[in-house]
């Protein structure tokens, strides 16, 4: 059993049950899933990007990402319909756990003026959003690899009902937020 796991089992749900008065144990909020996607503008031009991506992303996560394209034509974006245009992967299980811990307890922390994550990104219904600048902050890439430094968005889904319960759950798993 992964330590992000075992700490959710052991700490963080007898904490949220307590603090938020459940009646059973099954009600407290827990992560169900963790989405990492990709967008590659440029990959319409040079399909090395997206290969480049598609790599770095499998590296990162333990798990191959499936490559999406453009949904419909935009002239203005120079795209068309069924273009390449980025990469996502979703993790669940052991794999979804251990990338959290090391998300929260190395990556994170490599951020340049790291103060911590602002408690205000999320959407309503219990999920968080973060965007990242550079994949470099992921110890498995090297910097020398690296064709060009690429941003992601990495999206916690939880089955939390308030974003106050989501909120608690993930500090209580070891999310940096940066005091309101």
């Amino acid at each position: 059993m992964s330590r992000m796991k075992q700490k959710y089992q052991e700490e963080v749900r007898p904490a949220l049950v307590k603090q938020f008065a459940y009646k059973n144990v099954l009600q407290s909020p827990k992560i169900e899933k963790v989405v990492i996607n990709m967008g590659l503008g440029e990959g319409k031009e040079n399909p090395k990007i997206l290969d480049a991506a598609v790599n770095d992303l499998s590296i990162i996560a333990g798990q191959k990402p499936i490559i999406t394209y453009a949904r419909r034509s935009v002239a203005s974006f120079k795209v068309r319909e069924g273009m390449p245009i980025g990469a996502k992967l979703t993790l669940r299980g052991s794999r979804m756990y251990d990338f959290l811990d090391k998300f929260f307890n190395i990556a994170l922390p490599r951020v340049r003026d790291f103060r911590g994550i602002s408690p205000h990104s999320f959407d309503g219904r219990g999920n968080f959003t973060i965007g990242i600048k550079e994949q470099l902050i992921f110890p498995e890439i090297e910097y020398s690899n690296v064709e060009k430094v690429l941003g992601m968005d990495i999206t916690i889904v939880t089955t939390a009902e308030t974003d106050e319960e989501a909120r608690e759950l993930l500090a209580l798993m070891g999310m940096p937020f940066r005091a309101a």
